[in-house]
């Protein structure tokens, strides 16, 4: 199982500023896809980098294949712009040492799975985002990796693509491939067998989907006004207890659509609303919020 054992990253030259990786363990199973989400700053695509080598560890290690056995497309695709797709994949394979009969045959099957077959002589700037996209992911699977780093393969991608690109990374995991995507999209997020959730460079929770639903403490309200005045406090506490909630009743609310979702830490008097259970969205919320308060 390749991955990564309490790996810290500093771009701070050791001068004190919080790390970009904080102490970061992630396992990455062979034909499995592992997602990795978190807002901006989350350390997503520090941590594929880590992955590959291509950052200074500060700390931990990293267990992956050698460099030819791992496929890596960045969050820009990957594409050369100003080369034909035929050019691209030419240029990779030969990269790869591949083969002139290994590689047609790999591009041929590549290309048609993911509908460009007839695109070979556009230039990757003449590609549309969907299908410069779909040809990163080809360019990366070319080599047939053991290991295959993605970073947000689909942002600003259209829906149809959307769906395409994921059949694609589905079935190169169910050919054994090991995956860890970058995402920012937490529906991408439920059809990986594990979701890492990052924050500000620390690992809020690493489990499937319901598992981190799951994690989450206190409970969940909705509501279709913003609730307002004083926190409720704890429940059953003294006052002046250090027990209640370290964050305000506004910093705990969060806006969805047209309703207003509120986290009550466990112990405290939750504000009027509907109490549900969270989804994923809610969980990395509350899991974030939580980490802040404590």
């Amino acid at each position: 199982m390749w991955g990564a054992r309490d790996v810290t990253v500093r771009f701070d030259g050791g001068h004190g500023a919080a790390p970009a990786l904080d102490a970061v363990t992630v396992s990455l199973p062979r034909g499995e896809v592992t997602a990795l989400v978190g807002g901006d700053g989350a350390g997503k695509t520090t941590l594929l980098r880590a992955l590959v080598r291509r950052v200074a560890l500060a700390g931990g290690s990293v267990d992956v294949p050698s460099v030819e056995r791992v496929g890596f497309q960045p969050a820009t695709s990957g594409v050369w712009r100003t080369l034909s797709v035929a050019e691209n994949v030419e240029f990779v394979g030969a990269a790869y040492s591949m083969g002139r009969k290994s590689l047609t045959a790999r591009a041929d099957e590549l290309l048609g799975r993911a509908g460009l077959d007839g695109a070979r002589d556009r230039l990757g700037g003449q590609l549309s985002g969907g299908m410069r996209q779909k040809l990163g992911f080809c360019l990366a699977m070319l080599h047939e990796p053991d290991l295959l780093l993605l970073d947000e393969p689909s942002t600003g991608v259209d829906p149809v693509s959307r769906v395409e690109l994921w059949r694609l990374v589905a079935e190169a995991a169910a050919a054994g491939t090991a995956i860890a995507l970058a995402t920012t999209y937490l529906d991408e997020a439920e059809r990986a067998a594990t979701v890492v959730a990052l924050d500000a460079g620390r690992v809020l929770a690493a489990a499937d989907p319901p598992g981190v639903v799951a994690a989450v403490p206190g409970q969940v309200t909705v509501s279709d006004r913003r609730p307002d005045g004083d926190d409720p406090g704890p429940a059953d506490v003294p006052p002046g207890s250090d027990d209640g909630p370290s964050l305000p009743l506004a910093a705990r609310t969060w806006r969805r659509g047209t309703a207003f979702h509120t986290w009550t830490p466990p112990g405290t008097d939750a504000p009027p609303g509907e109490k549900v259970v969270p989804d994923l969205e809610d969980a990395l919320v509350v899991l974030s919020l939580a980490g802040a308060s404590s």
